[in-house]
């Protein structure tokens, strides 16, 4: 029965892994894998030398860790609101409408936020021009690129883990609460003493699943956001992948940084899925 699924594995999963290959030869795709000079570690060097590297990982790392840290504040905020909501049509009505940019693509938003966030005729700026404020181009400036990336990509998924929030609210004992307004309790110290500790254990699991993507900023997004004038803050490893390797036609040296990735993508989810079994009891095995 698991011989079908096995054997598409293999080919899907593992049998592309033989492209490594290249991280170590001086590809030429007129001779393949099997033809092209083996040159070691020298593409690794390369990549270690380039005077961009530095930024381009420091700028992978930041916005990663900025979007985790936004993505939790976002939808655990929203998911309380909610909950104190007592108008189910409201509520559900409510869930729906932040749940839907989930749905879109980044292709579709990048057209979208290009368009609300021009400096010529976009809402953004004619809203600021009300008060007083001078066009700004989000897009193309290097103080604001990274702040437009983190806001957008929280517009666009803080709904799915509110929903996961609101789901973990459930499981929460009426009792509690009950016993909680016997001691006198408010609706604020109802939510530091019974909700918040209640959510805890999604909110850990949650966070530290989270860590495996600290190298991954988001290819998608910063791909249909991005141009020349914000590399300084906006290049990401993924987008100089693309670059150096498909536009640049450097295939061993874009496979020797996507190698890098993964090792440290490797490490790190190794590491977030012990912290998920340590300090939330999450196990996969």
């Amino acid at each position: 029965m698991i011989l079908p699924g096995l054997i598409l594995v293999l080919i899907y999963s593992y049998g592309p892994m033989f492209g490594l290959l290249i991280a170590f030869e001086k590809y030429v795709p007129a001779k393949g894998m099997m033809g092209s000079k083996w040159v070691g570690l020298d593409n690794f060097r390369y990549v270690i030398e380039m005077p961009e590297s530095a930024q381009i990982i420091w700028n992978t790392v930041l916005i990663a860790i900025m979007k985790i840290i936004a993505g939790l504040i976002a939808p655990i905020i929203t998911a309380l609101l909610l909950n104190e909501v007592r108008k189910e049509v409201f509520k559900r009505g409510v869930q729906t409408v932040v749940y839907l940019p989930h749905f879109l693509s980044w292709i579709i938003l990048g057209g979208i936020l290009i368009d609300i966030l021009s400096p010529t005729n976009g809402i953004v700026n004619q809203l600021l021009g009300w008060f007083g404020i001078k066009p700004i181009f989000f897009l193309g400036s290097n103080t604001w690129f990274r702040y437009v990336l983190v806001i957008t990509d929280v517009w666009k998924e803080f709904g799915f883990n509110t929903i996961v929030y609101l789901a973990a609210l459930t499981s929460i004992s009426p009792t509690l609460y009950e016993a909680a307004i016997v001691d006198g309790a408010g609706r604020w110290k109802q939510t530091l003493h019974v909700t918040l500790p209640g959510m805890a254990s999604i909110i850990v699991l949650l966070v530290t699943l989270s860590l495996g993507n600290v190298l991954n900023a988001g290819f998608d997004q910063v791909f249909n956001l991005y141009s020349p004038q914000v590399y300084e803050t906006g290049d990401v490893i993924d987008t100089f992948v693309y670059r150096i390797g498909l536009v640049d036609a450097q295939y061993g040296v874009a496979t020797a940084v996507g190698v890098f990735r993964s090792v440290v993508s490797l490490f790190s989810i190794s590491l977030s899925y012990y912290l998920a079994y340590r300090f939330a009891n999450y196990r996969i095995f």
